[in-house]
């Protein structure tokens, strides 16, 4: 089918957070393959680990003892594995390209302290106006292990405000419901609606971005109605080549047959692409609009209204 081009400029981003933002796909096969072997077991095939990546812990591990056939109980396996991760997730970092990105889209703030100084004329329509780019974290690790791989990168995730942090134990997402169904990105989307400034008309699912890494996820962001950007780890990709049109279409059926299928997107449909990497990204292309180099001077402002954003947030989340 020919490819569609006429898009809404982008107004959210929406992330997944290991292997897409932090180097913890590595460290997740390194704690695995330690306890395989000291039970004389194979290591841990990408073949295997592409169907654990994205999904909720309990659906992830259910997946794994089912292949590992481990002669431990469940939970001796998850002390196991929880004292490997402790001692390994605090030393993740960013991937590359992610500390400017994320940057990048922080800057685009900008525009609304313009928008503000401007009277209603000078304003324009929302299609030629650069616009703030809304962010939201939306990622399978529960509250425990987020605060495990990012306690060390506080500076680096403070641009995703409390409030729009959607973790794989949020409440809002009923039990089953994990990627690739599409429930975290609707609930993240939700989150961002919910706290958008006075007078902002509500952000479409097809006016967000997904960026993902793993397959169930960009199967999830294609199920919500959102472009998706999907950025694999190199064995991955290698794990599907090939099949790169059906990972981007959500046709892997990574949810099972006949789930939904409504919901998925057509091969080659221009809704979602492939990136070997977050270096670099083509904002134009999505119509983001990051503010010039020369707004830098205007830094303070841009601080000020950060600060007073996080002390609304701050008093919300105490009263």
């Amino acid at each position: 089918m020919a490819p569609r081009t006429d898009f809404p400029p982008v107004r959210a981003c929406l992330f997944d957070m290991d292997g897409l933002l932090l180097d913890t796909e590595d460290l997740y096969t390194l704690c695995i393959n330690l306890i395989l072997e000291k039970y004389q077991r194979p290591q841990l095939p990408w073949s295997i680990k592409a169907r654990l990546q994205g999904r909720p812990g309990p659906a992830a591990t259910k997946l794994f003892r089912d292949w590992a056939q481990l002669p431990i109980g469940h939970d001796e396996y998850i002390k196991e594995l929880t004292a490997l991760q402790m001692k390994h997730f605090p030393t993740t970092q960013p991937l590359p390209g992610v500390p400017e990105l994320l940057a990048h889209l922080g800057r685009t703030r900008y525009w609304d302290l313009k928008k503000e100084s401007k009277t209603t004329e000078e304003r324009g329509t929302a299609a030629t106006t650069p616009q703030r780019v809304h962010i939201a974290l939306a990622t399978s690790s529960h509250e425990a292990n987020f605060r495990l791989k990012t306690a060390h990168l506080e500076e680096l995730f403070s641009v995703f405000p409390t409030t729009r942090r959607v973790l794989g134990d949020d409440p809002r997402i009923p039990p089953g419901r994990g990627k690739p169904l599409p429930d975290i990105f609707l609930v993240a989307l939700r989150t961002i609606n919910e706290s958008l400034p006075a007078g902002e008309r509500p952000i479409t699912p097809e006016e967000c971005l997904v960026f993902e890494d793993s397959v169930p996820g960009v199967e999830a962001g294609r199920r919500a109605g959102m472009r998706v950007v999907w950025v694999p780890h190199p064995m991955l990709k290698k794990e599907y080549a090939g099949r790169e049109a059906d990972v981007l279409a959500g046709r892997t059926g990574e949810a099972g047959e006949g789930v939904d299928t409504h919901q998925l997107g057509e091969l080659d449909d221009g809704w979602a692409e492939y990136m070997p990497t977050l270096v670099g990204f083509p904002y134009e292309k999505y119509g983001i609009v990051v503010p010039p180099a020369e707004v830098e001077q205007e830094e303070g402002m841009i601080r000020g209204a950060e600060v007073a954003e996080g002390e609304v947030v701050q008093a919300v989340e105490t009263a």
